[in-house]
């Protein structure tokens, strides 16, 4: 077991009852007692494996974005609407200033991943293929993939709307026959809808929408508060075009690691008190989950504290 110190002060965690403590505490239990594992990027980490589920409420507009630290709200919607059209383009989020998959993107990255055939910025058949496009053959990200393999994102939408009770209401990224082709194979893999019913005596109300989502491999320190928020977004989008509102979102861990360079940063995170969560609310009526644009998102009373810089590891 590891046992860490760092010369940064993290004070206990308060304000407990906050749902934004589970992340703290879950980074506080990694940096104590996880096992030292070496990593593909080579930087090493802590790591556990399958801790409890994250659970955060998104009743009542709540949006879960992180406040001990300023998240990149700008770029987390940008990413979410990139996944949503299917997109494999790592140049179309550069272009808007959100260079997140610019490392994954290189020209330098894809030729250590035997992908040197590609231009710099195509990732292969990622998140945003899989999700539009799952099964079709993929050629590049300049391809035209139009009613192309299987919709599955569509499919989740239909089954919410027409067939509320199915137990197969899920979205799929894990592609073991694309692996080999990806810049970077799936970290968040997979993720289950599930539609809350309302009472018979209550027939007015609206039903709930609920999302559970697996995670393979989970960088605490910069990829999950991304991660949270994007799959809050996302339910909260599909909600908006099923009627239904949103509820609860859950996120399982495989590996939670926290990378060595992280600790320090991390550290003074952890001696943080997490404010209120914001509230989340669309600019217009939406219909289908192809028209939602990055204006169409508004976060209103988001006060974090200052953001933290943290190494991403390629």
């Amino acid at each position: 077991m590891s046992s860490v110190a760092s010369s940064s002060t993290a004070s206990p965690i308060s304000n407990t009852d906050h749902e934004e403590s589970q992340y703290l505490n879950l980074i506080k239990l990694v940096i104590e007692t996880g096992a030292p594992r070496p990593d593909r990027t080579g930087t090493g980490t802590y790591s556990i494996f399958a801790p409890p589920p994250l659970r955060f409420s998104l009743a009542n507009n709540i949006f879960p974005l992180l406040t001990t630290k300023r998240t990149f709200l700008r770029g987390i919607i940008a990413e979410l609407l990139w996944f949503i059209h299917g997109s494999t383009d790592s140049a179309l989020l550069s272009a808007q200033g959100v260079k997140i998959w610019d490392g994954n993107g290189s020209k330098e990255f894809l030729e250590k991943r035997g992908l040197g055939h590609r231009r710099e910025g195509d990732l292969g058949p990622v998140y945003g293929f899989q999700w539009r496009h799952f099964g079709a053959k993929y050629t590049d990200c300049d391809g035209d993939y139009e009613g192309q393999g299987v919709d599955q994102l569509a499919e989740c939408i239909r089954k919410i709307k027409e067939d509320p009770t199915d137990r197969r209401i899920i979205l799929s990224a894990w592609n073991p026959a694309d692996i080999p082709l990806m810049a970077l194979p799936p970290c968040h893999m997979l993720c289950q809808f599930y539609v809350h019913l309302p009472p018979s005596d209550s027939p007015a109300s609206k039903p709930r929408l609920s999302c559970l989502m697996y995670q393979r491999s989970a960088d605490l320190g910069l990829g999950i508060p991304f991660n949270i928020a994007s799959y809050a977004l996302l339910t909260h989008m599909v909600a908006h075009v099923t009627g239904t509102d949103p509820h609860e979102l859950i996120i399982q861990l495989g590996d939670a690691h926290v990378y060595k360079d992280h600790v320090d940063a991390l550290n003074v995170q952890l001696g943080r008190v997490p404010r209120a969560f914001p509230k989340l609310r669309f600019k217009r009526e939406i219909g289908a989950i192809d028209e939602f644009v990055l204006e169409d998102v508004l976060v209103e009373g988001y006060d974090p504290y200052p953001s933290i810089a943290m190494k991403m590891s390629v």
